[in-house]
């Protein structure tokens, strides 16, 4: 997207489960000389019309995210008509595709390269589910793997690897047809610790080898990266609304009460005198003449740590099961508003035994205090990825419809000056 008059060159829609987020960039908010962006506008809200991250409201789901672009909208003072959503929702899964082709006695071409993308496009076929990612991880020449640039080299022999990201195709379509409601167009959907990644990761993690895992509200989404590119995803259907759910039915008290007591109080992990000191929560219920709850707070932690270590636990199981080429001594950093509940980190280490930190959008300087914690990583990261990549083996307008196969790789020339038109162009900005 290129923005004329100030109009916006990227606008990210966190649809979470939690909250729902709209940054905008402008053309003159990407900064080359430090690869970083600058956010024109900002609005959140609380979400409406969502329970465990699927919508089950669309007219409640729609407002919200009405709300929550107006906002952005009057602190960037332009209009917003296309969004690209980034979610953890639908069950995000990720795959592994190979393609090979036959060289012959010349040097390998940007012909070839087009032949390999579309040999691996052609299986790319899931039922009930819709690709919104097709990232190149790696060529190989010959069996050599790790080249980079295979142009001008000479061999028999070119693959590819793809990494194909999907989604649930019903989730993909509620969204599409809430942002229809909320009168909006979508332009492309991002996988929330893909974006998370970008915005919160650096270089050396991403190269040496990383996971970052985004610890929402309605969803726990793991992007595993290495040698510099994204090479799994995976998630689970539980976060921290999770969490407040066991508070609220273990203390008798509303959600409302359990996730001030979460916010306020909680902790995944023992602290010194938590026996002796005590938490007040609301009673469930209407009645004037009910008491407060009150609580040692160490039954508050009893109720969350359980939660929290299963859910790593089960992420952990899913990244081993599924065989994600995790590097060795690979760290992992935690991004997502759960990631912020005290202890986290700590269960984390504890659980998966590398080395963890808390993720920031760091790549996004100049945001608000408010606006710039562990939770808003996923929405920085779409902007950047806009401004700096990866670019994809086929466009997102592309994925949205849905109908992606061998015709949609980049062509040597041609194709309407899209920025997926050239190889060559496509090949610098990946490897």
């Amino acid at each position: 997207m290129r923005g004329r008059g100030g109009a916006p060159v990227a606008v990210a829609l966190d649809v979470g489960a939690s909250k729902i987020a709209c940054f905008i960039m402008k053309a003159d908010g990407i900064r080359r000389s430090d690869q970083t962006v600058r956010v024109a506008g900002a609005g959140y809200v609380q979400s409406r019309g969502f329970k465990g991250g699927v919508i089950v409201d669309m007219e409640e789901a729609a407002q919200a995210v009405a709300q929550a672009i107006e906002r952005a909208e009057a602190m960037a003072g332009h209009p917003v008509h296309h969004v690209t959503a980034v979610t953890a929702g639908g069950g995000l899964a990720s795959h592994r595709v190979t393609a090979q082709v036959s060289l012959g006695a010349k040097p390998i071409s940007d012909a070839d390269l087009t032949r390999a993308i579309a040999a691996a496009l052609s299986q790319v076929r899931y039922a009930n589910r819709r690709p919104i990612h097709l990232i190149p991880v790696s060529w190989a020449v010959d069996g050599q793997r790790g080249v980079r640039d295979p142009r001008s080299m000479y061999g028999r022999a070119l693959a590819l690897e793809l990494l194909v990201v999907s989604m649930s195709d019903g989730a993909f379509q509620t969204l599409g047809h809430c942002l229809e409601l909320a009168h909006v167009e979508l332009q492309g959907v991002v996988a929330a610790p893909f974006a998370s990644g970008l915005a919160a990761l650096e270089d050396d993690e991403m190269d040496l080898g990383c996971i970052c895992i985004d610890m929402g509200a309605g969803a726990t989404s793991a992007a595993v990266f290495s040698g510099g590119s994204l090479v799994h995803v995976d998630s689970l259907a539980v976060g921290g609304g999770h969490v407040t759910a066991d508070i609220a039915r273990g203390l008798s008290t509303s959600i409302a009460g359990a996730e001030r007591l979460k916010t306020l109080h909680g902790s995944a992990i023992a602290s010194a005198n938590e026996d002796r000191e005590t938490v007040e929560a609301p009673p469930r219920g209407d009645d004037p003449g009910a008491g407060p709850i009150i609580v040692p707070r160490s039954i508050l932690k009893n109720v969350i740590a359980p939660r929290v270590e299963e859910t790593l636990e089960l992420l952990r199981e899913r990244l081993k099961a599924a065989d994600a080429p995790l590097e060795p001594g690979s760290g992992i950093v935690l991004t997502g508003g759960a990631s912020q509940l005290a202890g986290v980190r700590e269960l984390a280490v504890r659980v998966f035994d590398r080395p963890v930190r808390l993720g920031r959008p760091r790549r996004a300087p100049h945001l608000a205090d408010a606006a710039s914690g562990p939770a808003f990583c996923s929405a920085a990261g779409v902007l950047l990825r806009a401004a700096y990549g990866p670019r994809e083996a086929v466009s997102m307008r592309k994925l949205v419809t849905g109908r992606v196969g061998p015709r949609d790789a980049p062509q040597a020339a041609g194709n309407g000056g899209n920025v997926f038109a050239k190889v060559a162009d496509w090949l610098s900005e990946n490897l």
